[in-house]
């Protein structure tokens, strides 16, 4: 199996600047993508950022050019470095990750951010 740990959450103001880590662990041969999502309280996991072995990377519309995604030298641990934080912001954050040789996704516990106005 495979373990993800975040890292990094916490309470910032408005404008602020975050950095998340997540860092995995267990059966890895490979890993083909990680990314990170955030979900609020009653709603649906949204996308926030991916990257691809090839650091191919993927924002969503609402933290493009606030938020970059970065894999470490060792590749199995993500990076999301977040500014210009918004309340909207506010949400609990995944991270996540496609291992070679399984056929679903891992997910890590989640990392609560919160952003105050």
């Amino acid at each position: 199996q495979v373990q993800l740990v975040e890292s990094g959450g916490g309470l910032v103001q408005a404008g602020g600047s975050l950095r998340l880590s997540c860092a995995a662990s267990g059966s890895i041969l490979s890993i083909n993508h990680m990314g990170w999502y955030r979900q609020a309280p009653g709603k649906q996991r949204e996308l926030v950022a991916t990257i691809t072995s090839d650091s191919s990377t993927n924002y969503a519309d609402s933290v493009k050019g606030r938020f970059t995604i970065s894999r470490g030298h060792a590749k199995n641990t993500v990076y999301l470095q977040m500014g210009d934080l918004k309340p909207e912001d506010t949400d609990v954050y995944y991270c996540n990750a496609g291992v070679v040789g399984y056929y679903y996704d891992f997910w890590g516990q989640g990392t609560q951010v919160t952003v105050s106005s």
